[in-house]
């Protein structure tokens, strides 16, 4: 029943009228979120909403945070030729070489509460797009329907949102992961609308685009697995041991090799890892950054974090997760590259 609805370009919502349909790649399927000014107005206002008390008072989100894996020692095989396309350097200029590009994602799950994932600004056409896990778009835990009044806040800290707030306008996932939930395809990008601040209440203004006021990332695909790379998101949850390390307040970074694994738990065929300390809940969506300098604070996505593991058996995460980046999650990429939005307020 889900398949012919999403065919015939119909789907259902848990909140709010959002619709998914085929785009033009029959592997790549479009999920509208805001898809007019007045939506996007009103998500806005949701989260600015009594001094974004909906930002502040968000949970990290704790779907599928965590996996039992095996850290193995085979090499990762193209399924392709290689793709890439490169940072783009922003204004901003933060203390410390952390990347303004990272960010919380926020919406409303199926419970009716705000949470949040970890997402990144990766550079596209109309510099509008934001990669995260696909389980932070599509909601795993309903039958059909999308994460709702989802936003991105880019260098999110302690309930701030210095660079504006950015209303989703559609999302892009593979149908492998919306039909059958292949972990595999577990990838989403999101173009959202110019950003919005809100000086008082009810107000909204334009802040400009996102990658023009934080920078982009470059992404990568089919490529050999890097030495390392630097993740970058908001842990928050609980160790095994239930040791909380972290608080999810500010952006954090962790640096280790990459690595192939198997994993069980989750229905995917060719996982990767990195070794990471991070917790699972919060930081789903987190980026993997190859090449990264703190100078430009840019490198080049080619991974995002959807679950943890332990895999030593010392009640400590040790490994993040995250699906290989292929020729099928580039055909994704590609959609949310040329896809243009608009503004929320002019």
């Amino acid at each position: 029943m889900r398949r012919a609805l999403i065919a015939l370009g119909v789907g259902l919502s848990v909140l709010g009228s959002t619709v998914v349909t085929p785009a033009q790649a029959a592997s790549v399927v479009m999920v509208r979120l805001a898809p007019t000014t007045t939506e996007a107005q009103q998500v806005a206002r949701f989260w600015f909403a009594d001094g974004a008390a909906n930002l502040r008072n968000a949970t990290p989100y704790a779907v599928r945070t965590a996996a039992d894996g095996e850290r193995l020692s085979t090499d990762i095989v193209p399924d392709g030729p290689r793709y890439s396309i490169p940072p783009l350097e922003g204004p901003a200029s933060p203390e410390g070489g952390m990347p303004t590009t990272s960010g919380k994602v926020f919406f409303v799950g199926s419970d009716l509460q705000p949470h949040w994932c970890t997402g990144t600004v990766v550079h596209t056409r109309y510099r509008n797009a934001v990669a995260t896990a696909g389980h932070c778009l599509l909601d795993t835990e309903a039958p059909a329907g999308t994460l709702a009044n989802w936003v991105f806040v880019p260098a999110y800290s302690e309930g701030t949102a210095p660079f504006g707030l950015y209303v989703g306008k559609v999302g892009f996932v593979h149908q492998d992961f919306d039909d059958v939930r292949d972990y595999d395809r577990d990838l989403a990008f999101v173009n959202v609308y110019r950003g919005v601040a809100s000086p008082s209440p009810d107000v909204l203004t334009n802040v400009g685009s996102l990658a023009d006021n934080v920078g982009a990332q470059g992404i990568l695909f089919n490529q050999p697995l890097a030495p390392a790379a630097d993740v970058f998101g908001y842990p928050a949850g609980p160790h095994p041991d239930g040791d909380r390390p972290h608080t999810g307040e500010t952006l954090e970074r962790s640096t280790g090799p990459t690595l192939t694994m198997n994993v069980t738990g989750l229905p995917m065929d060719r996982p990767v890892g990195v070794d990471s300390q991070f917790t699972g809940e919060g930081s789903l969506g987190s980026s993997w950054l190859t090449g990264y300098t703190d100078d430009s604070r840019t490198g080049y996505l080619n991974g995002v974090t959807i679950s943890v593991s332990d895999t030593d058996g010392d009640d400590r995460y040790d490994t993040g997760v995250s699906p290989y980046f292929d020729t099928e999650l580039c055909q994704v990429y590609r959609k949310a590259e040329a896809f243009w939005t608009g503004v929320v307020v002019i």
